[in-house]
């Protein structure tokens, strides 16, 4: 029977003959592998003279048979951190940088030169060590270098600083947009300097939250500079969860940092990868066969760069993040906190709460607390002028208006039997269990009727439809509406589009469907319209997708969105509704006349058929306690007994028509779903006050109250109020400054509602005045009418008190049952309540 210390150097023996490694002399080379065994002491010089054969476990050679690698190998029930502090001794006295601790199943690389030791899931090769070798990771330099907001310009263009046109500050602006050179914003220069100074913390994992539209690649390529500048990196992996995005990140490498920094997209260059400084892929290449443990070293890259974090690292992706040692960065519009709410106790086991961790964004970048390195959020930039909020246009149609409803639409479906078939659908079912032409055409109709247009288009004579991305339930339901738009479009516009040409569905299952995303953001979809002439827009005006469109996908002039789907997720509406955010000038160059003419664009529209706005805004628990995942149950069971078994898709052949439409432009506030994000930002920012924090752990209340007036509400950071925290936790009542220290400070969970105030005070009042049991269902409803009502309130304090009568929270002939707590009330009120919290 195998002892556990050999099974354990068993499968260290496989791992190294898989990264490489030789145990004796083949084609691809002598060994470089040396066992406790036969340690040749006499090798390694006087150094080594007090080392004894077969002391170190494993010793790995570099390509001049010079030791780069201790190995030291424990059983499989012992922590190979274990043996540490003796293979330091080891690596020493050896002169190896590195060492390796395994017991089989765990293992850690550590680079004795800098940091500690990290987890790695395959043991690196020779050549990428040897590579490695040449990298020391500077924390100073990284976290002094200086950069301001023409870092990306210098590389774009050196010698930039020295032209005229640049040195004449009114002249400056034209000439960047002349060369097309970019110039980093304020927030996003505040961004690397946030991971400057993280990094001199000594920290290697950065998250930057950020709306979309705020120019993430952007940052991204001024990070990678700095670490490739700086030293701090050799090579850099730029990881996205989409094609699209694949070509976009290339293509904006390439003309930010292409003059310093060479970029491959990995599966177009899989011999040559290596001799890149910027390797960018989708997850699913490298997890793909498994291609990130077969074909990469973990310290083939020294930062990886997470892009979509939210979504790249998510499930069995996170293992090829994870895979790759050195720094990370995420870059995310809409992390997500999975763990809200819970305790350990509440979860159960242990193995249960690290499983359900995994996926918490926040942790995997090293930001335990909730906080990231920077956040720009939505409400920031349409504040700072740099994004806009939408008009709202809620469409609702008279079936969708029933789906939405609490008793949902009655569907009756003859069978070929004979038999009807009955249940009752929701929103969720429409186009997946039910659907009907009459709702498409009139969806269709309505986006046609109250679409944006062109503002340009407009201006020159021969207005066009704003450019759009349409989203539909399926793959099936976007051909349907491709199919209605090309038909209404031929119609209103006989002459410009008979080719079928006004919309295209741009979904998976659809040939070159990638690039039809890109030749919709280069304004080439369908080819460039021929009405208004010379105008660079294309002619195809509308995009109908499923998902494809969603995350990171960048197109500027979009002017119209449309929802012609449900949609139950916060991050995923976001991500949607962020595809309109971005300003955007139109231009157009009149050759005739060389005359340049240009429209801003100053808002969008977001088309709303199934009231997600409204759900969001309303309905949605942002505080609900998620619950874990159940693992994966291969076989659905059948469903309860009485229900009817649906197969297939119901036809409602049925007339329907938009119900009501309006239009509701969003504010500077922004929609529930930004506010709920800010609300991390908020509390960091009161944190970030030593002198606030003094105060409050002092208890003095009415210091650190009159410090947030002056120094907190209203800085120019957020503009915070308690108007704006009252919005932005949705609170049917005022708040006191105090209220908004004890939730900051984390001594109140959240704010309490209005009626879980008035219950609290409510006991307390019968605590000290007891109440009658024949009178008590009275004098409560007194109690919390008086408290809540300011017509009550006056009704008493004016002796009106027959105007009761026609006042619906408490009338006249409850109030003659009241006996002497007709007066004990008000005056308790009065004596011991705040009543201007209970107000709205």
């Amino acid at each position: 029977m195998v002892n556990k210390e050999a099974k354990a150097r068993i499968k260290i023996n496989k791992l190294l003959e898989e990264a490489g490694w030789r145990f004796e002399d083949t084609k691809a080379g002598p060994r470089n592998i040396l066992l406790e065994a036969n340690f040749p002491s006499q090798e390694m010089g006087d150094d080594y003279e007090h080392i004894k054969a077969g002391f170190i476990d494993y010793l790995l050679m570099d390509q001049d048979n010079k030791p780069l690698v201790v190995l030291e190998a424990k059983r499989e029930s012992i922590d190979p951190l274990f043996a540490k502090e003796q293979a330091r001794v080891y690596a020493r006295k050896t002169g190896a940088r590195y060492i390796l601790l395994s017991n089989g199943n765990i293992h850690y690389l550590w680079d004795t030169k800098e940091g500690n030791p990290t987890i790695i899931t395959r043991f690196p090769s020779q050549a990428s060590l040897t590579e490695f070798k040449k990298y020391t990771p500077n924390f100073e330099e990284l976290a002094s270098a200086k950069l301001d907001e023409y870092y990306i310009v210098e590389s774009q263009m050196p010698g930039y600083d020295r032209d005229p046109d640049f040195k004449i500050e009114s002249s400056r602006d034209s000439f960047l947009q002349k060369h097309n050179l970019k110039k980093l914003r304020d927030y996003q220069v505040k961004a690397i300097l946030a991971l400057q100074a993280s990094a001199k913390q000594r920290n290697q994992r950065f998250l930057f939250e950020m709306a979309t539209g705020t120019g993430k690649t952007l940052i991204s390529a001024a990070v990678i500079k700095l670490f490739l500048k700086t030293g701090n990196a050799r090579r850099v992996l730029f990881l996205v969860d989409r094609l699209e995005l694949e070509h976009q990140a290339f293509k904006a490498f390439t003309q930010y940092l292409g003059k310093d920094y060479s970029s491959m997209i990995y599966k177009d260059n899989r011999d040559v990868w290596g001799s890149a400084q910027i390797v960018i892929s989708t997850i699913q290449t490298f997890l793909s066969n498994d291609r990130y443990r077969k074909e990469f070293s973990p310290t083939d890259f020294e930062l990886v760069i997470s892009d979509e974090a939210h979504r790249s690292i998510g499930g069995n992706s996170r293992a090829v993040f994870e895979y790759f040692v050195g720094y990370k960065l995420g870059l995310t519009a809409t992390p997500k906190d999975y763990l809200k709410g819970y305790s350990l106790q509440e979860i159960g086991t242990q193995r249960e709460f690290e499983r359900r961790q995994l996926h918490d964004t926040y942790k995997t970048f090293g930001c335990e607390s909730g906080s990231p390195t920077y956040r720009y959020d939505l409400l920031a930039g349409v504040k700072d002028g740099y994004l806009i909020n939408p008009v709202i246009v809620d469409a609702r149609t008279e079936i969708t208006t029933q789906l939405l409803s609490e008793d949902g639409l009655a569907v009756h479906q003859p069978t070929e039997e004979g038999d009807v078939v009955e249940f009752v659908a929701n929103q969720r079912d429409y186009e997946k269990k039910i659907y009907n032409d009459e709702t498409n055409v009139a969806m269709c109709k309505a986006f046609l009727d109250n679409a944006m247009m062109d503002p340009l288009s407009v201006k020159l004579g021969n207005p066009l439809i704003g450019k759009t991305i349409l989203f539909c339930v399926s793959q099936k339901h976007a051909g349907k509406i491709t199919n209605i738009l090309n038909k209404m479009a031929m119609e209103r516009w006989p002459n410009l589009y008979n080719q079928s040409d006004f919309a295209m569905q741009v979904t998976s299952h659809v040939m070159e469907s990638q690039q039809m995303t890109i030749n919709f953001a280069n304004n080439r979809l369908g080819g460039q319209t021929p009405f208004p002439p010379g105008y660079e827009t294309s002619k195809t005006r509308v995009c109908v997708t499923v998902g494809m469109m969603t995350t990171g996908y960048d197109c500027q002039d979009i002017l119209n969105l449309a929802l012609m789907r449900p949609v139950f997720s916060p991050s995923e509406f976001i991500q949607m509704k962020g595809r309109g955010t971005r300003t955007y000038t139109f231009t157009h160059h009149d050759y005739d006349t060389n005359e340049v003419i240009t429209a801003v664009k100053e808002r969008y529209k977001l088309f709303d058929f199934f009231a997600t706005c409204e759900y969001f805004e309303e309905d949605f628990n942002y505080d609900e306690k998620l619950k874990l995942p159940r693992e994966r149950i291969q076989s659905r069971p059948p469903p309860p007994p009485g229900l009817p078994i649906i197969n297939g898709e119901v036809d409602l052949n049925t007339a329907d028509r938009i119900k009501d439409i309006s239009l509701t432009q969003v504010g500077y506030d922004g929609m529930r779903p930004d506010r709920e994000m800010f609300k991390p930002a908020v509390q960091e920012d009161v944190l970030s006050h030593p002198k606030l924090q003094a105060l409050w752990k002092a208890g003095d209340v009415l210091s650190a109250e009159e410090y947030t007036k002056r120094e907190i509400f209203d800085n120019p950071k957020h503009f915070l109020n308690l108007d704006k925290i009252k919005k932005m936790f949705n609170l049917n009542r005022r708040i006191t400054v105090r209220e908004f220290l004890e939730v900051a400070f984390g001594e109140k969970e959240s704010f309490p509602t209005k009626e879980e105030l008035v219950e609290s005070e409510w006991l307390k009042f019968v605590t000290s005045h007891p109440v009658d049991p024949s009178r008590y269902i009275y004098v409560k409803n007194f109690f919390k009418a008086y408290l809540t009502d300011p017509e009550v309130q006056r009704i008493i304090e004016s002796k009106r008190f027959a105007d009761l009568n026609v006042r619906g929270s408490f009338d006249f002939e409850d109030y003659k049952k009241l006996g002497v707590f007709k007066t004990i009330v008000p005056t308790y009120i009065k004596d011991y309540i705040n009543l201007n919290i209970y107000m709205n």
